[in-house]
């Protein structure tokens, strides 16, 4: 097709005026409609754990019993490995980082070292990004392979003392949806970094988002750093937010027994507990890592034909043009366009009422260094919308290469 024929096909799809949003990586309505029994009051009643504690009052500052064993379960840790927050993980995250900056992580505070570093796997996920920039922490592109970040690098990288940790998604990662190999885990768990004081923040966000029954294996962190006598290293978090409410889940750090104390240490300081009452509730719907199993079936089962039909249009419209992944699970697809043309693609579809996460924003600073990778999360438009603003998608970036040619 012409530059000229696909111009006016833009034209034609600009003059509906659409209001699309694939922005954010957000749940449908229907699959916040699967956890509708959540609300009933009867997951409350009594509204006290199996020990007899009152829910509705202050304590337990680490989580309820119940929870932590749900999690733990999920997580394959110990129950004492995990602490129970609110509903959130980017919380547990952002606040993680921001006490290793004030009171350090088993050493002097990071913001009265100088400068500090963070390794970042490219593409990854803009708000890991916008966490680091936020406080002050200078971060380091690691390229992205098929089984996960570039590890030689990353244990080329470990060698400078001002490099203090990586944040990654191990689990269909954010955007590509590729998942680490057992060697990348275990190259993970066997580095040896200058600094003492070394932090991966591993955001398990998708450890059960699969879009298949024959999902992707993810090898244990805490059982390999165990053997290499690491796993002080490794800070592990996840949450119910895309398995629920987003806006009303529950979020779980795990970590060593050590980091597990030093973390209750400063929590102690901070709250005299979290939501229970939600804690309750969620560990009594669920029951055990079964019951989160089946009940993210129901959630595959709507966004599979989502993640199919984008992939047929790409596959239809960009082949011999651009390259893309084809998750198996999470919540993104990752587009790779011809250099230079991420940014004028994303430009015409927010001219035409579409609406994409910034071109460059999968790479810290929102700086894509050869202007071509797009985020497309499929998930929040119902699937005729989706369509029509992936058909535009292919439009737009056939449009921003032959402007080029």
């Amino acid at each position: 097709m012409t530059l000229t024929q696909l111009q006016e096909q833009y034209e034609l799809a600009k003059a509906k005026k659409l209001n699309l949003d694939m922005s954010r990586g957000k749940p449908g309505a229907a699959q916040l409609d699967i956890s509708g029994d959540l609300l009933d009051p009867k997951w409350l009643q009594p509204a006290k754990t199996e020990k007899n504690f009152d829910c509705r009052n202050y304590g337990i500052l680490d989580g309820i019993p119940e929870a932590k064993r749900l999690f733990g379960e999920l997580l394959d840790v110990l129950p004492d490995q995990v602490i129970v927050c609110g509903n959130a993980s980017l919380n547990l995250m952002y606040d993680y980082l921001a006490q290793c900056m004030l009171f350090g992580a088993g050493g002097e505070p990071w913001v009265k070292q100088g400068k500090v570093k963070f390794l970042c796997p490219v593409p990854g996920y803009d708000r890991h990004f916008g966490i680091l920039e936020y406080l002050g922490i200078e971060m380091v592109n690691i390229p992205m392979l098929a089984d996960g970040p570039d590890m030689d690098m990353v244990a080329e990288a470990v060698k400078d003392p001002l490099v203090k940790g990586l944040i990654c998604v191990p689990k269909y990662t954010n955007p590509e949806g590729k998942t680490f190999s057992d060697a990348v885990v275990r190259a993970f768990a066997a580095l040896r970094p200058a600094a003492l004081d070394f932090r991966v923040i591993w955001d398990n966000a998708y450890l059960v988002h699969d879009l298949y029954d024959d999902s992707d294996p993810l090898l244990n962190i805490f059982q390999v750093a165990k053997e290499q006598g690491t796993e002080d290293h490794f800070i592990e978090v996840c949450s119910f937010s895309k398995v629920t409410f987003p806006g009303a889940a529950v979020a779980a750090i795990a970590a060593s027994p050590a980091n597990i104390k030093a973390i209750l240490a400063r929590m102690n300081m901070q709250t005299i507990g979290h939501d229970k009452l939600n804690q309750l509730r969620h560990a009594r719907y669920f029951g055990d890592l079964a019951g989160i199993k089946a009940h993210m079936k129901k959630h595959a089962e709507i966004l599979r034909p989502k993640f199919e039909a984008v992939l047929e249009i790409l596959a239809r419209d960009l082949t011999g043009i651009a390259s893309w992944t084809t998750p198996r699970g999470g919540y993104f697809i990752s587009l790779d366009l011809p250099k230079g043309c991420a940014k004028r693609t994303a430009q015409l579809l927010k001219e035409a009422g579409v609406v994409l996460t910034p071109a460059g924003a999968t790479f810290p600073y929102g700086h894509d260094p050869l202007d071509r990778n797009l985020r497309i999360a499929p998930t929040f438009p119902p699937p005729e919308e989706l369509i029509a603003a992936t058909e535009l998608l292919t439009i737009c970036a056939r449009i921003a290469v032959l402007e080029q040619r």
